[in-house]
């Protein structure tokens, strides 16, 4: 009986190289894994490619519900953003995607698995160590570190070598990832941070220019962090996303245009559409705002970098991370309530916000007269907080 493999496989150029490649490499019944998050592609037409190319098995699994759930809604639990801009869309979808193909590994009782991740990008990393951290005893496989195929164009004369279907239309000058969360552009003409992405690129946000010339109102309530309903009407975790993505891309929302730091040590431009997430993570900050103790939302917010970069590394399934989300998941037992949103040509304004569990007072907030709070009180608690700036500043004068 030959040995398996389980291959992370998508349908496109260099997965369906990979397939074959493994195939006559390691002699190896290579079982193709296609995981659903959300991509948008033609997935039975992945599957019949992946067949057609050599695959014993194809397993197409629908994770669209636990992606959102699991990590989309702990991200913005976290309100994690990856240096000040990026969403990590794509950083999000890799431990998901790893941990469905070593399930099936085990299942299968396949000897390695295997990715199309280059040697050069951050999912490497993501997907090698969920690997590692559910399977230490797998054995991985990662071809573009392995063989000697160097360009597009090595690729190509391979599948005609092959007789791999090439996908006939002309490519894209850069690369692109999608998931139910966002979209992700890099590579080619993107690689120089000074050309400003050609507008035909967006998938699933319009131009700001070409947004309604009225204001969209829309109102997210939250439970417990998680967001819950628009609108008052309640949506799954799923269906919530999708209509926020629509929503906000129809409003021009959500684009965003970075050069980012890669964990393997060098800087990468990326293009970015998260329209429903960045919805999402100004409502959330809007509850958050009034139902949130302040120390506690200082503590978290300090915990915020770590988050995303633990995210945008690939440590999702470690220990601290496991920490780390716990304090947050704790953070997030009073977050209910809802925010109200004003999006208008590519901009999101917070415009209202309320709770069930409020800690805003207006009595004590407000600048007209009151009888709840004695303002002389506020002397002896600046000149407590003044005294060791008081001390620090006579020690200076009795040295001179």
């Amino acid at each position: 009986m030959k040995r398996k493999i389980v291959l992370a496989y998508s349908g496109g150029l260099d997965t369906s190289i990979i397939l074959r490649w493994l195939i006559e490499q390691y002699n190896a019944d290579v079982i193709a894994y296609i995981a659903d998050v959300g991509q948008g592609e033609d997935l039975k037409a992945a599957r019949a490619k992946a067949l057609k190319t050599g695959a014993s098995k194809v397993y197409v699994e629908d994770l669209k519900k636990e992606f959102v759930k699991e990590f989309v809604f702990t991200s913005i639990k976290a309100n994690a953003v990856y240096e000040g801009e990026y969403l990590l869309g794509t950083s999000l979808a890799r431990p998901i995607i790893a941990k469905r193909q070593i399930e099936i590994a085990k299942k299968e009782k396949a000897f390695a698995v295997s990715h199309g991740a280059t040697g050069k990008g951050n999912d490497q990393v993501r997907f090698e160590l969920t690997f590692y951290a559910l399977d230490p005893k797998i054995r991985v496989i990662a071809p573009w570190r392995e063989w000697d195929m160097k360009s597009r164009t090595d690729l190509v004369n391979f599948a005609k070598k092959h007789k791999i279907q090439i996908p006939v239309s002309k490519a894209k000058p850069y690369s692109c990832d999608r998931n139910i969360f966002h979209t992700s552009y890099e590579g080619g003409i993107l690689e120089d941070p000074w050309a400003e992405p050609p507008e035909s690129m967006f998938e699933l946000s319009v131009s700001p220019r070409k947004a309604p010339n009225k204001p969209t109102y829309i109102d997210i309530e939250f439970k417990g962090g998680e967001p819950v309903k628009i609108d008052g009407k309640r949506f799954q975790p799923v269906e919530l996303l999708y209509s926020l993505n629509k929503i906000a891309g129809k409003n021009g929302v959500g684009r965003v245009d970075i050069v980012e730091n890669r964990y393997v040590g060098m800087k990468s431009r990326g293009v970015y559409e998260t329209p429903g997430g960045t919805l999402l993570l100004s409502a959330h900050r809007a509850v958050e705002s009034i139902t949130l103790d302040r120390e506690v939302m200082h503590l978290r917010d300090s915990l915020i970098p770590k988050f995303a970069e633990l995210v945008y590394y690939g440590y999702w399934y470690t220990p601290e991370m496991e920490m780390i989300r716990a304090a947050i998941e704790q953070s997030q037992k009073n977050v209910n309530g809802t925010a109200r949103l004003k999006i208008y040509k590519g901009s999101v304004i917070v415009v209202g916000r309320k709770s069930p569990n409020s800690l805003y007072s207006k009595e004590l907030a407000t600048f007209e007269e009151d009888s709840v709070y004695n303002q002389s009180d506020a002397t002896g608690f600046i000149k407590l907080n003044a005294l060791r700036l008081v001390v620090r500043k006579l020690s200076e004068k009795s040295k001179r």
